[in-house]
């Protein structure tokens, strides 16, 4: 019998050289057709996404079955292997890979890996070649201890670059206002990256409207619950009744509403609407956004696409 075992584990560590050349192809060519996409076809990086996130406190949750695609993360070796875990150098790789390889296919298997978990994200803590192996191999789940970082935010395994920066600015947002506390039913979601600061400004513009009217200065605390309750919340209950959203199906209430503050004063003087500000104009501003036409919405927003567009360019 030793003598069988020891021919098959031959046999496969032959193999797997071949194994190993052809995963390193497969890497090749998913990175190139993931550039000629545009899409980032690399490995979450872990440090980076927690710093990102502000993310802390991990909960140990013990030993699992993981499934195999939702490992999109490594702590050290996002740079090694593919978003879907093929290697990407030989060297010490290749031997540390066919090792593993053989272990796999020759039913002495290996221990359990050490992952991370954000959302639906693992990250490889520990035994990033025994993921590339059990992926290889059409593996469906892996053993795992797991540890969790809870999050107030969605995490995917395919997350692109300027997704993870819009969760950065909304960290931050959440941070500074503790709206996801103070309200946690609040769900403001933007596509475009840097509309988060313009709601942190219309929070401080707010401030200032709430002291005139008050002999103590309001709390941080009472000056987002008021800007939420009396001004975000009706724009966006407005925004979703019109049916407008129909028209922009790839954007968000919050995407369309920021936009709509965004270009008061080309609205103010295009189709003469009010600017803003002061809680007892909201209800005014809603009454005279009913009146814009949708076309005149939809060619602004190409218009913001191409600025885009030719200043990513420049």
């Amino acid at each position: 019998m030793d003598l069988i075992s020891t021919d098959a584990r031959e046999v496969a560590y032959i193999r797997s050289a071949e194994e190993f050349d052809n995963a390193r192809r497969k890497a090749f060519i998913q990175s190139m057709i993931s550039r000629i996409r545009g899409h980032n076809f690399d490995l979450l990086s872990f440090d980076e996404v927690v710093a990102k996130l502000r993310l802390h406190d991990p909960v140990s949750l013990g030993l699992q079955d993981i499934p195999l695609d939702q490992i999109a993360g490594s702590c050290g070796r996002y740079t090694d292997f593919t978003r879907t875990f093929l290697p990407r150098r030989a060297g010490r790789d290749k031997e540390r890979w066919r090792q593993i390889y053989t272990l796999a296919t020759t039913g002495q298997g290996f221990p359990p890996i050490e992952v991370y978990k954000i959302d639906q994200v693992y990250f490889v803590r520990d035994g990033n070649h025994r993921v590339s192996v059990a992926r290889e191999l059409n593996w469906k789940t892996i053993q795992a201890y797991v540890t969790e970082f809870p999050t107030v935010f969605t995490l995917k395994p395919d997350i692109e670059a300027d997704e993870l920066l819009i969760k950065e600015e909304c960290a931050f947002f959440l941070e500074k206002t503790q709206l996801h506390k103070l309200r946690p039913e609040a769900d403001i979601n933007f596509t475009v990256a840097g509309r988060y600061k313009l709601l942190l400004k219309q929070i401080s513009v707010h401030s200032i409207f709430m002291a005139e009217n008050k002999t103590q200065k309001p709390t941080p605390a009472e000056v987002v619950t008021d800007w939420y309750d009396h001004f975000y919340q009706p724009l966006i209950t407005h925004i979703q009744a019109s049916g407008i959203m129909k028209l922009f199906p790839q954007r968000t209430p919050d995407d369309l509403a920021a936009w709509l503050v965004e270009h008061q004063k080309s609205l103010r003087l295009d189709h003469e609407i009010d600017e803003v500000g002061h809680p007892d104009n909201v209800e005014r501003f809603l009454a005279q956004i009913d009146e814009l036409k949708p076309w005149a919405v939809a060619k602004a927003e190409v218009e913001d696409r191409l600025k885009g567009l030719f200043k990513k360019r420049a």
